[in-house]
């Protein structure tokens, strides 16, 4: 089967796919995008997350077929994503992505041109640069669904209190860290998000 749909603000298409492939496969091994991790494929550890059509989804459980029409935001996009949202609205408190980003806005969307399907972006998104700043980031491998996650609750709540950064990376797992300074660099993107509005 054929597949259609947007990874990081551009047009794809995925010829041969088996109807049993997953959306993980497609994104790693057909559009050379490895940032989302193959790890436990049960959708248990949250390495895998992008987000589908705005929403946070393990990749490993979503059928490529599932994806026809619709967005995907991977951890190589989320620079490019984030600087969308700030874009669309510039001087309000959704420049910080308090509003939101609708569906047929980020069906609109368009990345600007890169090194071709990577998406690979000049600078870091804001959340990016808080895991780094925090020390947030030991072996990686869980990384990139942390970056997922954390940006959408940022994107839907600007201030979160420690419950709620707990609940949006509950279904992420790391092995490293003991979460404190995942935590901590969720805090620190909030923060900073905060005082971008000012």
């Amino acid at each position: 089967m054929r597949v259609n749909f947007t990874v990081n603000g551009r047009k794809q298409e995925a010829d041969d796919v088996w109807e049993g492939e997953s959306l993980l496969y497609v994104l790693r091994e057909r559009m050379g995008l490895p940032g989302s991790k193959n790890a436990c494929e049960q959708g248990e550890c949250g390495s895998c997350t992008v987000r589908l059509d705005g929403v946070p989804v393990c990749s490993c459980l979503v059928a490529a077929g599932q994806a026809e029409g619709r967005e995907v935001v991977t951890v190589e996009g989320l620079a490019d994503y984030a600087r969308h949202r700030d874009d669309a609205h510039p001087g309000t408190g959704c420049a910080a992505g308090t509003c939101g980003t609708s569906l047929d806005a980020a069906q609109r969307w368009q990345a600007r041109p890169t090194d071709g399907q990577s998406a690979e972006a000049e600078e870091l998104s804001p959340v990016q640069q808080a895991f780094i700043d925090a020390g947030a980031v030991q072996c990686g491998f869980c990384t990139p669904g942390l970056l997922v996650a954390a940006d959408e609750l940022l994107e839907k709540q600007p201030s979160p209190s420690d419950q709620d950064i707990r609940e949006a990376l509950s279904g992420n797992l790391c092995r490293c860290t003991g979460y404190e300074k995942i935590l901590d660099a969720v805090r620190l993107a909030a923060a900073r998000q905060e005082e971008a509005v000012r």
